[in-house]
């Protein structure tokens, strides 16, 4: 069996990672709104919003399943490219 290179283990698509990236995103919205619920009078007060599981939620997933899948297509096309 032919051993992954780092890369292929973090960025290579299988439906695990794309289950738990799923997964994740839901959860960072879900934290994102409970910590903003449980502290919204601190936010109010200083007219702020909790920023650390909105940014993971809209910034951080989307370009990680972003670079995912584009990994995972070169992946393929090399792969095809060297069994031709």
């Amino acid at each position: 069996m032919k051993s992954k290179s780092k890369l292929d283990k973090w960025f290579l698509l299988t439906w695990k990672k794309i289950c738990l990236i799923i997964i994740s995103w839901f959860v960072a919205v879900i934290l994102h709104n409970f910590v903003y619920g449980i502290f919204k009078k601190y936010y109010d007060a200083r007219g702020g919003d909790e920023a650390f599981f909105f940014i993971i939620a809209i910034i951080i997933i989307p370009i990680y399943f972003i670079f995912s899948i584009t990994y995972s297509l070169f992946w393929l096309i090399k792969r095809k490219k060297k069994h031709k």
